[in-house]
């Protein structure tokens, strides 16, 4: 067990849906980017956060403009992660990277500087589960939950042996290409949560084209959660409390359900 999976399950056992909102480390300015944290952090159970990221693979439009605006501001994935620390409140929050910061620095020295930076899980997702034992490894000495990727293409044996790996929770992929908002849920989420609940008790949370708080519900009536990222990332990138109003009205419309 870990902090990420204990305080998720306790979430779920009061009766809570799961609302993990992501944002862009470092947006939208090296110094307004804590605010941005904690007027989203306010509405949530734990937050992702993007670390920013060149060749961002799995990223859209919107989180990989973020991303590169980041960068060009000086706020790398190191500097990032290091300036996580001074974050508040203390919400759980859960890094996502691409694997080639993670192997310049050293899987276990960037697990144990992420656990020293308050991360409490890791989400890695072009590191395909046969190629993750170490890091997993690495991640489960510094404390950090794991945090796998399901795709709505995977067979029932991908299935089981992915999120046999989960120790933070289990990241439903809704829909297949990159991040970002969606007109409509799609209709394989709900196969692809079944799929995962047919292998394992972790909480399953469905991300990717989750955009408004009515797909958010129509979500959680087969998963247990929601991961909402480039939805968020547009309205802290436009600037106020629109992010903050947004996962205000979301957190309402899943507590109702």
């Amino acid at each position: 067990m870990t902090q990420l999976l204990d305080h998720l399950e306790a979430r779920r056992a009061a009766g809570s849906k799961l609302l993990v909102p992501y944002v862009m480390g470092g947006r939208p300015s090296a110094d307004a980017w804590p605010k941005a944290f904690a007027l989203v952090a306010e509405h949530a159970d734990a937050v992702e956060i993007g670390l920013p990221y060149s060749d961002p693979l799995m990223d859209g439009p919107v989180i990989a403009a973020a991303g590169e605006s980041a960068i060009r501001a000086g706020m790398g994935p190191l500097e990032v992660l290091d300036s996580a620390a001074a974050l508040s409140p203390d919400v759980p929050r859960v890094a996502m990277t691409y694997y080639n910061p993670i192997h310049r620095l050293g899987e276990a020295e960037f697990c144990r500087r992420a656990a020293k930076s308050g991360i409490a899980g890791l989400i890695v997702p072009d590191l395909p589960v046969e190629e993750s034992a170490s890091l997993r490894d690495a991640a489960a000495d510094a404390g950090l939950g794991w945090v796998p990727l399901v795709a709505p293409t995977s067979s029932p044996e991908r299935v089981a042996a992915i999120t046999a790996t989960a120790t933070g929770f289990v990241y439903a992929v809704s829909t297949l290409g990159v991040t970002g908002a969606r007109e409509a849920l799609s209709q394989r989420a709900a196969a692809v949560v079944a799929r995962c609940r047919a292998v394992t008790d972790r909480p399953v949370l469905v991300g990717i084209g989750v955009t408004t708080a009515a797909q958010a519900v129509e979500a959680v009536q087969a998963a247990d959660g929601v991961v909402i990222g480039s939805a968020v990332v547009r309205l802290i990138e436009s600037g106020g409390s629109g992010a903050g109003e947004f996962l205000a009205g979301v957190r309402a419309a899943l507590d109702s359900v």
